[in-house]
């Protein structure tokens, strides 16, 4: 049974890590410190070089902090080396042995720990039917297909029974529909296993799709851990807003603030509610950010005006790109139906209505 998802598998505490010495060694990471729970799809998010990989390193023990503790329930893990550890991890490059069958390189792993044959091949089998690929345990892995690969690499990661399984871009090498099959592949494997699952993408699509929670990472720091909705739908500063997703950008006046909430005139003159990140009490200037679909074209009565500058079809869905009177654009995204016969052209004059509790303000 899957344990409590109230307690801790991993704790980062204030760890830092440089590389290099002399007088300007590099910082990869500064001071992190962030709690995973037991039985948790937890995704550091983040683009290359923001010390999400580095991170996930030192989980695993392939480096070791310069300062800062690792707790694996409770017990420092930083200085004990990777095969001392119950944690494996899942390479971009998979790492299989393409002379051995796929019932092989899921074997290799417990042999290595010396298990009994007995409890090796039952393990195998219950892997393979895990994976959904019993038929295929005879196969040599260089006569599979990627995404088979992929799994093959799973159940080889997760046949020890390791207390935290780490992911290192697994999917990055996939194309576009099989890295959707994945994802949920990947999320289906850890509710059944129960093992806390630590996954490092650079793909904001990704991290939304599996996650329980999600840390957002820049230059070596954790700027915000949330769910999914919460990073997306509530982002605290500037780079989580620029970096999830598609948003609109707007400079305001905080009016009042209490309990959460804030009353904020946009330069059009209009004022709105918007949410607030904890621990918020400016006042004066601040930025808030609505995301395209939090808002909707009318043709007066909106918040906002301006001339409908450019128009982009995405199939799902339009982008309608307006220049706000007040400077800057605002994008507005709809849903695509059969009917747009009502929709505005390039050129027109609109308005722009906000929906009750689409903005949020930003922390910087």
């Amino acid at each position: 049974m899957p344990e409590s998802p109230d307690r801790n598998a991993i704790e980062i505490r204030r760890v830092s890590k440089f590389f290099g010495g002399g007088d300007a060694p590099v910082k990869a990471l500064d001071t992190v410190s962030v709690a995973i729970r037991e039985n948790e799809f937890f995704t550091l998010l983040g683009p290359s070089g923001c010390g999400k990989t580095t991170l996930l390193r030192l989980i695993a023990g392939f480096d070791f902090p310069t300062d800062g503790e690792i707790l694996l329930h409770g017990q420092d893990i930083a200085p004990l080396p990777p095969y001392k550890r119950p944690v494996n991890t899942v390479f971009q490059s998979y790492a299989l042995f393409p002379h051995l069958t796929v019932a092989q390189n899921i074997a290799f792993g417990l042999e290595m720990l010396g298990r009994p044959k007995a409890e090796i091949d039952a393990r195998v089998t219950q892997m393979l039917k895990l994976v959904r690929m019993e038929e295929l345990r005879n196969r040599s892995t260089a006569q599979i297909s990627g995404g088979q690969q992929q799994r093959v690499a799973l159940a080889r990661a997760l046949a020890p029974q390791p207390k935290v399984l780490l992911l290192d871009e697994p999917l990055s090498a996939l194309d576009f529909k099989l890295r959707k099959e994945m994802q949920i592949e990947l999320k289906r494997l850890q509710h059944e296993t129960g093992i806390t699952f630590i996954f490092v993408t650079h793909d904001q699509e990704e991290a939304l799709t599996m996650s329980d929670r999600i840390a957002v990472m820049s230059a070596g720091n954790i700027l915000q851990v949330g769910s999914p909705k919460d990073i997306y739908d509530r982002p605290a500063v500037r780079f989580v807003a620029d970096f999830i997703g598609e948003t609109n950008f707007l400079e305001a006046t905080v009016e009042s603030s209490s309990d959460g909430r804030a009353g904020v005139r946009l330069g059009s003159g209009a004022v709105i509610e918007a949410s607030v990140p904890e621990g918020f009490s400016s006042t004066g200037k601040v930025t808030v950010v609505i995301r395209p679909e939090h808002a909707r074209l009318a043709e007066a009565g909106g918040e906002l005006s301006g001339k409908l500058s450019n128009i982009v079809y995405f199939g799902t869905d339009t982008h309608f790109h307006v220049d706000l009177d007040v400077g800057g654009t605002f994008i507005v995204r709809e849903q695509n139906t059969r009917d747009d016969r009502r929709r505005a052209r390039e050129g027109d004059r609109v308005s722009i209505v906000v929906g009750k509790g689409a903005a949020q303000v930003l922390r910087d």
